[in-house]
């Protein structure tokens, strides 16, 4: 396997990862960023069509504008938008590679961390001296560890309701993203029942959404099962599991577990980072960033632990310029 130098490797290629990419290019460096999916690959499996709750100055990076044609820009426009600010910015971004291993201490004089990153095309080592962890946490799904979880028709993740015109749907979740799901199906044709665990819809649901599927299920539009747990999954139906201990079947074509997502915590301990054991949050320096594994740091979302809804990337966006704050172009 072939062996790398670079000053700089950041793991994540979303807009966090980015954002911190740029913020080395204006202090001199010429980071390498890695992502194992694709550029922004997170905003890549929202919905087809979604549209930001937020306004695109505040998605912003490096400062350069981001023009939409509505007063919120869609998951299409910020595709284009975070592709054309690589392109414009000839930032190094490989796609499809994956960091699965590191090593510290190794040839100092080059920067002392090794990196081990597989590529669907090619894999190398590379020695870095800065490794920044943008990972984000949406390649990570809560699994539910259910018989049938990994069938062709489930899905962790949502993309749009046309496919399921006329066919049966269960929809496990009971926050944002489930209930959005459940009323985008509903709407194009799907015979939707939603599952979940508690006993109401979610307090954090968009308060102009939660009301459109009370009025739903109280229609007689939308089925809903509180109080239910998904037993397990087959090629027709799902087995639910009610509150009295009884179960019982619900066809279903398609399935989506909106369940939510976590970082990749195994990493993290891979690499030597302390976790607290409870809440997950890495031991971090707050000023700099860097862990407490020398020349390793964490932005974004993963920075909170298991609260990774406290950074979004409006906030998150500018944790480059805590990392690379006290360099100095050469």
């Amino acid at each position: 396997m072939k062996t790398i130098q670079e000053d700089v490797l950041i793991v994540g290629a979303g807009p966090i990862g980015l954002a911190v990419a740029l913020s080395a290019k204006k202090r001199g460096l010429d980071p390498l960023v890695i992502d194992a999916g694709a550029v922004v690959d997170s905003i890549a499996r929202y919905p087809v069509g979604m549209t930001f709750f937020t306004t695109p100055e505040l998605l912003e990076i490096g400062g350069h504008p981001f023009a939409c044609a509505g007063e919120k820009p869609t998951r299409e426009e910020a595709l284009k938008y975070y592709r054309g600010v690589v392109r414009s910015e000839g930032l190094r971004v490989q796609t499809h590679a994956r960091l699965v291993g590191v090593e510290h201490d190794v040839r100092p004089e080059d920067g002392g961390i090794l990196c081990r990153i597989q590529g669907e095309v090619d894999s190398a080592d590379v020695l870095c001296r800065k490794l920044v962890l943008a990972t984000g946490y949406y390649d990570h799904p809560n699994r539910l560890g259910i018989p049938g979880e990994d069938l062709p028709h489930v899905s962790h993740y949502y993309d749009e309701g046309h496919q399921s015109f006329e066919k049966d749907v269960v929809v496990v979740g009971g926050k944002n993203s489930a209930v959005e799901a459940a009323l985008d199906l509903f709407r194009c044709g799907a015979r939707v029942t939603l599952v979940h665990r508690g006993p109401e819809l979610g307090q954090s649901v968009k308060y102009w959404v939660k009301p459109d599927l009370e009025n739903r299920i109280a229609a007689g539009e939308v089925t809903a099962r509180f109080n239910a747990l998904i037993r397990s999954i087959d090629e027709r139906c799902v087995t639910v599991a009610n509150p009295d201990g009884s179960e019982d079947a619900i066809p279903a074509s398609r399935v989506y577990l909106l369940t939510g997502f976590q970082p990749d915590f195994d990493l993290f301990r891979a690499i030597g980072i302390k976790l607290d054991p409870e809440t997950k949050r890495p031991q971090i320096d707050p000023e700099t960033l860097e862990t407490n594994v020398p020349g390793v740091y964490m932005v974004g979302s993963i920075t909170r632990g298991k609260r990774v809804s406290e950074v979004f990337i409006e906030n998150g966006r500018f944790d480059g310029e805590k990392v690379f704050g006290k360099l100095r172009a050469p």
